[in-house]
């Protein structure tokens, strides 16, 4: 059984549309729905909440984040 391994350009295209979490350096973190990136790994995102220690801080429409601000991209689950 040969499983082929994906790189991480796999997974973001695989996640554009979908509900992300994004973490700052700053420890400040982005939920939005991932809108779109390019190859410096500048983020756009749609619905986006602001969450600081856990607590929301404000709500945006559109977000746009500069990519070597980021730690990192995660996934996460639509809420109902």
């Amino acid at each position: 059984m040969s499983l082929r391994k994906q790189t991480p350009s796999d997974f973001l295209k695989q996640i554009i549309g979908r509900p992300v979490v994004v973490k700052l350096n700053s420890g400040v973190d982005y939920r939005g729905v991932l809108a779109c990136l390019d190859s410096y790994r500048n983020i756009a995102l749609e619905q986006t909440e602001e969450n600081e220690n856990g607590q929301l801080k404000n709500k945006y429409g559109d977000a746009f984040i500069r990519g070597n601000n980021v730690l990192y991209i995660s996934t996460q689950k639509r809420r109902m």
